[in-house]
């Protein structure tokens, strides 16, 4: 069992959220860095599309591997012990992109890459379930939220730092040098949790309306890390942008889903949750198109934008959903959701390299409107024992 070893006062309890911000906006900062430089690490190793999907891959690979045991560490060592070493480990490995001079070393490092990211995100969202169950609140939306607003700053820094005249190599070591700052002083203010590490159990796969809630998160999370990982080099290499136009790309991005995010209990409480998902499926759907088929980069920002408003509220419907499934656990379901989706944002971006290498990174990026719409044509399905509106949230 969990249990909080420091007083928790009110005041005690605010301070570790705000940190606990710090932690999701650094991590969503992290991962805009790596976003960003996708057209850099192309062109430092000479790849094509196959082969930096198979290095995309080889972050999933770490990642799998990791989440086989995420549950067994951040049960031994707590989320604050395990953020603070795995968030320095992670920010180190984006610092060294593009220092080795082989594809392997490429290949490593976005396996430590994977690894470490996946450990600090459990370890993060176990301390975010754990100050929301304390507070007697949804706070969930807000946390995520951060993560889309540092991809947001994140993006909009690597955007404008080529204009100022920095080399990609400098933006990397300041981007993550800071990263590594912020996790570190945050870390001081999250809670103390004491847990039993006999209580940790392997990743399981979910099974009937678990596993269709577990898909349609899984592909939603496709989406986002295509959004991540392809949106800079779609807007450079199909849409003939520069450095700093292409960046505003996965920028428009993550401020779209940054708002929607931060609104998302005030939507989730109006708005039941099959008619919120179709809503979603939808606009990301016609956002993406619009995207791959006006061929103009002011339509990929429009598009971007609306595929980010469109995602912003799949992952806390569908995390809400889970936890009412008849005859599971509300951890349990969370936790299976969990999974599958996080093994769908790790492994779609490199299938979306591989259909790009043998056709165009248009066709690969097509695969998200399909996801979407398949998203929406299935919400009654998977949500339909879920009709009611969430709870309104309390004011933070």
């Amino acid at each position: 069992m969990t249990t909080i070893s420091d007083p928790l006062t009110p005041r005690r309890l605010t301070s570790a959220a705000w940190a606990l911000r710090i932690q999701f906006f650094v991590s969503g900062a992290l991962f805009a860095t790596w976003g960003v430089h996708v057209p850099t690490v192309k062109a430092h190793y000479g790849l094509g599309e196959q082969s930096l999907a198979i290095a995309m891959l080889a972050s999933g690979v770490g990642a799998l591997l990791a989440l086989t045991q995420a549950g067994r560490v951040v049960a031994r060592f707590g989320p604050r012990g395990v953020a603070g070493l795995t968030g320095v480990l992670c920010a180190g490995g984006v610092s060294m992109l593009i220092a080795p001079s082989v594809y392997l070393g490429l290949v490593l490092l976005l396996m430590l890459f994977g690894a470490t990211a996946s450990l600090f995100d459990v370890a993060i969202n176990a301390e975010a379930t754990e100050i929301e169950h304390q507070a007697g609140r949804p706070l969930m939306s807000n946390f995520h939220a951060m993560f889309s607003l540092g991809g947001m700053v994140g993006a909009g820094v690597g955007s404008l730092l080529p204009l100022l005249g920095w080399t990609p190599q400098t933006h990397l070591l300041v981007a993550c040098g800071t990263g590594m700052v912020l996790i570190l002083g945050a870390c001081a203010a999250m809670l103390k949790m004491k847990t039993d590490a006999g209580e940790s159990q392997p990743l399981s796969l979910p099974r009937g309306v678990l596993a269709l809630i577990g898909t349609l998160a899984a592909l939603g999370l496709i989406a986002e890390g295509a959004m991540y990982d392809w949106s800079v080099l779609f807007m450079k290499q199909e849409r003939a942008s520069d450095a700093s136009l292409s960046a505003l790309g996965y920028a428009s991005f993550s401020l779209a889903m940054a708002l929607g995010r931060f609104g998302g209990d005030w939507v989730r409480a109006r708005v039941a949750p099959v008619p919120l998902m179709v809503a979603s499926g939808l606009m990301a759907a016609a956002g993406m198109a619009t995207a791959l088929l006006v061929p103009v980069a002011s339509a990929g920002l429009l598009g971007f934008a609306l595929v980010g408003l469109g995602l912003s509220n799949v992952v806390p419907v569908l995390f809400s959903a889970a936890s009412k499934v008849p005859g599971v656990s509300a951890a349990h379901g969370i936790a299976a959701v969990s999974s599958l989706g996080y093994l769908g944002m790790m492994a779609g971006p490199p299938l979306i390299g591989m259909i790009a290498e043998h056709t165009s990174l248009t066709a690969g990026l097509s695969c998200v409107v399909f996801f979407a719409l398949f998203m929406a044509a299935s919400a009654q399905r998977a949500l339909g024992g879920t009709a009611r509106p969430a709870a309104p949230a309390a004011a933070d």
